[in-house]
């Protein structure tokens, strides 16, 4: 494959002279610094074989060559590697090129690329140095690119041109010409306080851009959130980092039972071991106890490694997401592609008032990651923060109609009820107190599930909300509108009820109203698209 002339290409780098820089044909190498971390970051798949090289050879002068000759090739493929990897923007597109046995090239056209994610681990911020990944939407990332690893300026002057719209502009080379400068106050922006009182009047007022419209290229740099320290304390209330030691415990086991493998241990070894735990019961239960009481302690420290001094900023018509003590992250994603936001919490975060906010973008792959606009903080700040930099929902959620709440209690009291009855009749006393606190237990759940449940239409987004244990809350613009599903169930037709689902060409595509009355539901999805609508109720027969 071959690509425009030199002259035409716009080159992603600085001056042909400097190391790592574009060569007069356009291409450019990744720094010549991520020699010294590839032989890093191979050896803990060195590890094992250089130890059964040592041990085959009792220690040997001869196996001690051998293990020196295995480090001395990974190096040199390291070299060879950077070498013949190549890469270049030209033509609307950019061209990764790899040479090292057959020659590849991959080409990604920038109207593809949906967001470029910057990060730096530790090794990376000590040299400088940092990794530039492309989120083009492909399924499993296929098509996706990677460049590891470029100089900090260098990636970001090249993400500006990978996101760039229109004229691309000239990335600055390594030697520091045209890099950002620290930010002034106006990047800065204001405290945590005084932004969690202007989110609460951005919301109250709805001072938003209108639908379409949302914070253009030429819009200034400003900080939308900066999520304070004191807050990192939340993290564990979303429950998937309390299971933090447990998690460590496991992967200790995993890398136990490889190397037993590596190292020939047999069978017997791995026996012994567990049948020596199993004799004392009483040290299990200790660990099992040491565990749950450094549930909220690890799962803390883990929150607060991956979300360490959260900034979201609005910066060249994006939002850019940054993150991580140790690594840290940035993302960025077109704000021209939002097409709404999620809030959710589970029951432990609802009764400490705190949510999570992610944008809903079209063609973004790994939402869940890429899309986090806040971690675990306070509503009225995250929905602050959500109105400011997506947009408000200006209506109040609607209640669905009381069948709503008998179905959720049928649902969640009469499986347990019809169990614990099937246990006594068998006599199994101890499975029928089980399942009927489970029952007892289900009716404040079926209520909290019937109070989350609503949904709304201010004209120009329209919000759905359920869920109990994770409660989900998604406002969506009207044009992300692509189309409804109607669905009904036989018990919700003996009730009067049917789910409405709003097809979005973002986010997980659709997002239902959950057991709205017949006339409440079919009235929404026409309130939202009447053009669509109209034919099919116009044709109707009047009620009765």
């Amino acid at each position: 494959m071959t690509g425009p002339p030199p002259s035409a290409a716009v080159p992603p780098g600085g001056p042909p002279a400097a190391p790592g820089a574009p060569e007069p044909s356009g291409t450019a190498r990744l720094s010549p610094r991520v020699l010294l971390i590839d032989p890093i970051r191979m050896l803990p798949s060195l590890v094992l074989p250089l130890a059964g090289v040592l041990l085959a050879g009792g220690f040997s002068p001869a196996s001690f060559g051998w293990a020196a000759a295995g480090v001395a090739g990974s190096v040199i493929y390291a070299v060879l590697r950077w070498a013949t990897f190549t890469y270049r923007v030209a033509g609307g597109r950019l061209e990764l090129t790899r040479a090292l046995v057959g020659r590849s090239v991959r080409t990604i056209p920038l109207e593809r690329i949906r967001g470029v994610d910057v990060s730096a681990s530790p090794l990376h911020r000590v040299l400088g140095l940092a990794v530039l990944r492309l989120d083009t939407g492909a399924g499993g990332g296929e098509q996706e690119g990677v460049l590891d690893a470029l100089t900090a300026e260098r990636a970001e002057a090249l993400r500006a041109v990978l996101l760039a719209r229109g004229p691309l502009p000239a990335v600055p080379g390594p030697a520091g010409a045209g890099t950002p400068q620290d930010a002034g106050p106006a990047e800065r922006g204001p405290g945590p306080a005084a932004q969690v009182v202007r989110g609460a009047a951005v919301a109250a007022a709805g001072a938003v851009p209108a639908e379409g419209e949302g914070g253009g290229a030429d819009d200034p740099p400003r900080v939308l959130a900066r999520v304070p320290r004191a807050w990192l304390m939340y993290g564990p209330l979303s429950g998937a980092y309390l299971f933090t030691p447990f998690a460590l415990v496991a992967g200790a086991f995993g890398l136990a039972w490889q190397w037993r493998r590596e190292l020939g241990l047999g069978e017997r070894a791995a026996v012994r071991a567990l049948e020596w735990a199993l004799d004392r019961p009483g040290l299990l239960i200790a660990v099992a106890l040491v565990l749950v009481a450094a549930m909220p302690v690890a799962g803390g420290v883990t929150y607060a490694l991956f979300n360490w001094d959260f900034t979201l900023r609005s910066r060249e018509g994006h939002l850019v997401a940054e993150r991580g003590l140790f690594t840290r992250r940035s993302v960025s994603l077109e704000r021209r592609r939002i097409r709404g936001y999620e809030l959710a919490d589970g029951l432990i975060e609802r009764r400490a008032g705190v949510v999570r906010l992610w944008a809903l973008v079209t063609g973004l792959g790994d939402a869940r990651s890429r899309g986090q606009l806040l971690p675990v903080t306070p509503r009225a700040f995250a929905t602050g923060v959500a109105a400011e930099a997506v947009g408000p929902i200006r209506a109040p959620l609607r209640r669905h109609p009381p069948a709503a709440r008998r179905r959720r209690l049928v649902r969640a009291v009469a499986p347990w009820l019809l169990a614990a009855v099937a246990a006594l009749l068998a006599g199994w006393n101890l499975a029928a107190i089980v399942a009927s606190v489970l029952a007892v237990a289900g009716v404040p759940l079926a209520f909290d599930r019937y109070r989350s449940l609503g949904h709304a239409y201010d004209g120009a987004r329209l919000s759905v909300r359920s869920g109990s244990l994770r409660r989900g809350q998604v406002v969506v613009e009207r044009r992300a509108v692509v189309g409804w599903t109607v669905r009904q169930t036989l018990p919700q037709r003996m009730a009067g009820l049917l789910t409405v689902v709003a097809g979005v060409g973002a986010g997980s595509g659709g997002y239902a109203v959950v057991d709205a009355g017949e006339e409440q539901g079919v009235a929404f999805a026409a309130e939202v698209t009447p053009e669509w609508l109209a034919p099919f109720l116009a044709s109707r027969p009047p009620a009765g």
